[in-house]
């Protein structure tokens, strides 16, 4: 159970506040052996609805994850081979809309496909996902290592390849690299990550035109992909037994944007403090500063959906049980 309330201060605009309960979320699971073999099955949605337009305040379920692993074999809907690749060596943040800016898993709207298929096995993952290019003749692909040390340390390499539509009918392949990796430190962790290449724009969640997560985020007006670089930095502290703080910096420069974007790369700093009341009760608060807009505007969207150019902050109480 989740409930958050944002107070959004556009850089031009008025400011807002919006509450919302919608995050809070359930899941079944269902696990065993038969066999020989490892099953499990699981299950998972929220309230987020797909609605945003704010007519009320009800909000129906939405499917997050339906997934069967059996041994080292996962499918169904779950988290994309980016998303593995670099979000379990990320420092934690509050920010429904924005994790991972920065990473080639940046973009929350296709952080979850349809249909995933992964490998995994002594630290590589082998994906194959639902395609963002609707007329894609074959997956999006993904392969990754990650290395995890004795002493606390990870690291991940990955590459990833996808079928990006350009002009016309035609298409190109287009390919990324990323790495991650995770320092511990005792009660502090650091976390460092950087990517680049072409056709990721659209999991990063910034290219051609912007950071809106569409399909011709990789193309631009010429119908030729462009490149993007992205970088992030966080730091994790445990301050007492009950309170931790983080700060992360995470950034998106692409090679080519629209004439209508100010800035050809993406800036989101963030900083956040979670107190654990008791195991279970987190309270926290973040204070978020972008320099692009992450969403459509208010006309189409609901006050807790948009996140305007300029200083958000958030607070919130989470009860996990």
């Amino acid at each position: 159970m989740k409930v958050e309330g944002v107070q959004n201060m556009p850089d031009d605009g008025d400011a807002q506040f919006s509450g919302s309960a919608r995050q809070s979320r359930f899941n079944l699971t269902a696990q065993g052996e038969e066999n020989g073999h490892k099953l499990k099955g699981f299950i998972e949605a929220d309230f987020w609805d797909n609605v945003n337009d704010g007519s009320d305040s009800t909000f129906g379920l939405r499917l997050r994850h339906a997934f069967i692993s059996v041994d080292n074999l996962t499918f169904g809907q779950t988290w994309n081979g980016q998303f593995f690749a670099t979000a379990p060596l990320d420092v934690r943040i509050i920010n429904f809309w924005g994790p991972g800016a920065g990473t080639i898993a940046g973009n929350g709207a296709v952080v979850r496909p349809e249909l995933v298929v992964h490998y995994a096995k002594d630290g590589f993952r082998f994906t194959l996902q639902d395609p963002i290019y609707d007329d894609a003749a074959y997956p999006d692909m993904i392969g990754s290592y990650t290395l995890r040390t004795e002493s606390g340390h990870a690291f991940s390499f990955a590459v990833t390849g996808r079928e990006v539509g350009t002009l016309d009918g035609d298409s190109e392949l287009g390919a990324a690299v990323s790495l991650a990796s995770k320092f511990s430190f005792g009660q502090t962790a650091l976390s460092l990550t950087a990517y680049t290449g072409e056709g990721q724009a659209v999991y990063a969640g910034w290219g051609f035109n912007g950071s809106r997560g569409a399909s011709t985020s990789d193309v631009n007006s010429a119908g030729e992909l462009i490149s993007t670089t992205g970088v992030s930095a966080g730091v994790t502290h445990q301050i007492t037994s009950k309170l931790r703080g983080t700060l992360r910096y995470g950034q998106v420069k692409a090679e080519e944007v629209s004439a209508t974007v100010s800035d050809d790369t993406f800036k989101m700093a963030t900083a956040n403090l979670i107190y654990s009341y008791t195991p279970s009760l987190d309270f926290g608060i973040e204070v978020r500063d972008q320099n692009a807009a992450t969403l459509p505007s208010a006309a189409n969207f609901s006050s807790s959906s948009v996140r305007d150019e300029g200083l958000q902050v958030e607070i919130m109480a989470m009860y996990s049980f």
